[in-house]
């Protein structure tokens, strides 16, 4: 199989979101080529905000992983590091989102690719931008444009 750069989202909000963002990257790396990882960002929940803030961060790898099998890791790392689901858009330990798989559309019962919501919000557009300003999503659109959007954030870096 040929190696896909891949994107992925990581948030955390619960038992020390900071360390829990900074394990799973360990984790990532040791199956992932030509590992990069944004910098962190301290984000306001998008869902109900009586909860804590987040920790973000975007990481972009090369991998011989087909999408589910790759899907697959995502969810055991998370598995791993105590995830803890409370309800919709709720505190987390650990979310890890495959943002961007190549330049693949994927649509199936498990996975949809690009991320359905990405576009739509900062805490991805941002270190995605970091990482890869050039990017042209698989349905066209320039990763720039979408950056004007979201350039005058307010999140605070960790690093």
């Amino acid at each position: 199989m040929t190696l896909k750069t891949v994107y992925v989202a990581l948030g955390s909000n619960l038992d020390n979101p900071l360390e829990q963002l900074k394990q799973a990257v360990e984790s990532l790396k040791t199956f992932a080529i030509d590992f990069e990882v944004s910098p962190f960002y301290g984000s306001k929940p998008l869902g109900p905000q009586d909860q804590p803030d987040y920790v973000n961060a975007v990481a972009k790898f090369k991998t011989d992983l087909a999408a589910l099998d790759l899907l697959d890791r995502l969810q055991q790392i998370e598995n791993q590091q105590g995830r803890v689901r409370l309800r919709r858009w709720g505190e987390r330990t650990l979310d890890l989102d495959l943002l961007l798989y190549g330049n693949e559309q994927i649509q199936n019962e498990r996975l949809i690719v690009p991320h359905i919501e990405m576009k739509n919000r900062e805490f991805v557009i941002v270190p995605l931008y970091d990482l890869s300003p050039e990017l042209i999503l698989p349905q066209g659109e320039k990763l720039e444009d979408l950056y004007q959007t979201f350039k005058n954030h307010q999140m605070v870096t960790f690093n």
